[in-house]
């Protein structure tokens, strides 16, 4: 099974989205298997992490900004802004796909993991996520 997800994002930061791929497990029915998911953009990641505590993505979102800060003088890919050519970087750092096993019908996610779109842009609007379910 294939679906498309789209993922509103609100600006920098990481945006949670395990709801909307739990609901594409149970709708596929699959007792075990596998969740792969896509995101179909180069200035935006993905990433399993901590859903408990809001510091801890607090915490990552400022680390990395701080390794890969905007207007650095050394960027020459600033067509689109000064966020441009640092979401590519913090991209290529990050994950663009993940997978997650499917047991009991459920994604095998740990008591505090969630499924998160890390925005690396000033944008706001939708992205797009394919999800590859397989049982």
């Amino acid at each position: 099974m294939i679906a498309t997800l789209e993922i509103e994002v609100t600006g920098q930061g990481l945006h949670a989205f395990t709801p909307q791929v739990a609901t594409l497990v149970d709708r596929a029915g699959y007792g075990e298997g596998l969740c792969t998911l896509f995101i179909q953009h180069t200035s935006a990641s993905l990433l399993i992490q901590e859903n408990y505590d809001p510091s801890a993505r607090h915490d990552l979102e400022r680390w990395l900004n701080r390794l890969v800060p905007e207007n650095d003088p050394l960027y020459t890919h600033t067509l689109e802004g000064p966020d441009d050519m640092p979401a590519h970087i913090k991209a290529a750092l990050t994950a663009v796909s993940l997978s997650i096993p499917i047991a009991d019908g459920q994604l095998a996610l740990g008591t505090w993991q969630g499924i998160y779109l890390w925005e690396h842009r000033h944008y706001r609007g939708r992205r797009r996520v394919i999800a590859h379910l397989g049982g």
